[in-house]
């Protein structure tokens, strides 16, 4: 049984959609396009039903709670893919948000607004914060109950001021991809 590679992002936005859509492009991906929204309208069970559906890999879903405390739609639906048999996560994109701290889960690095790979977290303007490894966030609360081999703390998706915005190339976001499938061997694997 092949397992898809996946690529998980905590922000459903119509913004983020355009990126992630735009981005899975670039790098021969595919998106989940059924899986934006805000908050997330799909389970965790039809998700992965997508997924499977996707010719190639690397397939981004995209998951959204909409700014509700605690577990919402769209972290429980997260939960479910990551954890499916025939799912390998290669890593997340933890997106910020104003939470005010409710939530927040640790990252293994964050890219900030100007495209610096940085220990600290960044906020929603992709400004770096001054927590070493955390991010707040909407979707992010789950992120640390799972097994995830990299978490890349990252802005506010196609926003940023407009540094990470589609007619630029969405560099913010797409560095944090490439580091993803970096530090996941993703292209070390498929050279063999």
């Amino acid at each position: 049984m092949k397992k898809r590679r996946v690529i998980l992002v905590t922000d459903g936005d119509e913004f983020a959609y355009r990126t992630i859509q735009y981005i899975a492009g670039q790098i021969g991906g595919r998106c989940i396009s059924r899986s934006h929204g805000n908050p997330t309208r799909l389970a965790g069970k039809e998700l992965v039903q997508l997924i499977l559906q996707t010719p190639y890999d690397p397939v981004f879903v995209m998951f959204d709670d909409c700014g509700a405390i605690g577990e919402g739609a769209g972290e429980q639906a997260l939960k479910y893919v990551a954890t499916h048999e025939q799912i390998e996560v290669l890593g997340a994109l933890a997106v910020a948000s104003n939470t005010r701290k409710h939530e927040w889960a640790k990252v293994h690095v964050s890219i900030d607004r100007d495209g610096n790979v940085t220990e600290y977290g960044v906020d929603k303007e992709g400004i770096r914060e001054l927590e070493v490894g955390r991010i707040n966030g909407d979707t992010v609360y789950c992120l640390d109950q799972l097994k995830i081999p990299i978490i890349v703390g990252i802005g506010d998706i196609g926003k940023m001021g407009y540094r990470d915005h589609i007619k630029y190339g969405s560099p913010i976001t797409r560095k944090a991809v490439e580091l993803i499938l970096e530090r996941s061997g993703y292209h070390a694997d498929q050279n063999e």
